[in-house]
């Protein structure tokens, strides 16, 4: 054997060597996974979990409500999830108190997470698990490291972390149901009485003004203001009588400001709330210089507005 062949023979066998050895640690890393959800299993005592129809190595659990059609994949649907470790029992995820994830049942391969700028992950368990549910229902999904984030982890999620994902329905397909029903429920709560718009936004007016009518095309408008989620909370404020627009013409302002504030002359004080696609939508809106979001996704968002002053 000369010693070309012998060489050739000898990288031959090392990329066995090598193949081998790489293919033994992903079973590990399969092994070790499962070993560790089925204890988790066990220790909780959750004995309605079954392993994934393709049993590619998650478990998961559906609960339906007691009426309705199970999600198809043309169907939207309209969810939170909530992400925690398997291992402590650490909250890596939580839902947020103001908006909704959303997403067409077909494309649903994951989440976001609102701290983070690049932030949608790609978990093709939670569509698997959302078939499985009716509007209004909820999955649980134990997810092991090697189809969540690997042994590199991500942000504030740890290196070979094993998963427990709650993804909660609301029993809404559309997501301006969802919004009146949210608008409806915090005035009923609140003690308020306020009329709805034709565009689905409703206000209460404090004071009617008597100055100039707005002519949305051409009139500036000087507008204190102040805006919160429902839960009270506040976003943004300006009431320095600082901020003039004209409000057909400026891209940054929302559809509800359009919409309803040209109806009103100079001098109403007015509270209105806004459905989420009036306002920033299935998008929200994030900060131009960290990336994170400062309205979440499908928020409705509820407004005190002074209108000081009109001019054409």
């Amino acid at each position: 054997m000369n010693k070309f062949t012998k060489l050739g023979l000898f990288t031959l066998l090392l990329a066995t060597v090598v193949f081998s050895s790489c293919k033994k640690d992903y079973e590990t890393i399969e092994s070790v996974d499962d070993a560790a959800i089925k204890a988790y299993i066990s220790k909780n005592n959750l004995t309605q979990m079954i392993s994934d129809p393709d049993k590619t190595g998650f478990y998961y659990q559906a609960t339906n409500p007691t009426d309705g059609t199970f999600f198809l994949n043309p169907d939207s649907v309209l969810y939170d999830v909530t992400v925690k470790s398997m291992n402590d029992g650490t909250t890596y995820l939580q839902p947020s108190p103001n908006g909704n994830q959303g997403n067409y049942v077909g494309y649903l391969n994951g989440f976001i997470d609102p701290r983070l700028s690049s932030s949608t992950f790609n978990i093709p368990a939670i569509r698997t698990a959302v078939l499985g549910l009716k509007p209004g229902g909820s999955a649980r999904v134990l997810l092991p490291s090697y189809l969540a984030f690997g042994k590199n982890g991500v942000g504030f999620i740890p290196s070979n972390e094993n998963l427990d994902l709650t993804v909660k329905t609301y029993p809404y397909r559309k997501q301006w149901l969802f919004d009146d029903d949210k608008i409806k429920s915090f005035l009923t709560t609140k003690g308020l009485s306020a009329t709805k718009d034709a565009s689905r936004i409703y206000y209460i007016i404090s004071s009617l003004g008597t100055g100039k009518s707005i002519d949305p095309e051409v009139s500036t408008v000087v507008i204190n203001y102040t805006g919160r989620f429902l839960d009270g909370s506040s976003f943004d404020s300006n009431t320095a009588g600082t901020f003039s627009t004209v409000l057909s013409s400026t891209a940054a302002l929302i559809q509800g400001w359009k919409i309803l504030i040209p109806k009103f002359p100079a001098g109403t004080k007015l509270r209105m709330f806004i459905p989420s696609d009036l306002a920033y939508g299935p998008s929200g809106s994030r900060d131009s210089a960290t990336g994170l979001y400062v309205i979440p996704r499908n928020a409705v968002l509820d407004f005190d507005i002074e209108i000081v002053s009109v001019t054409d």
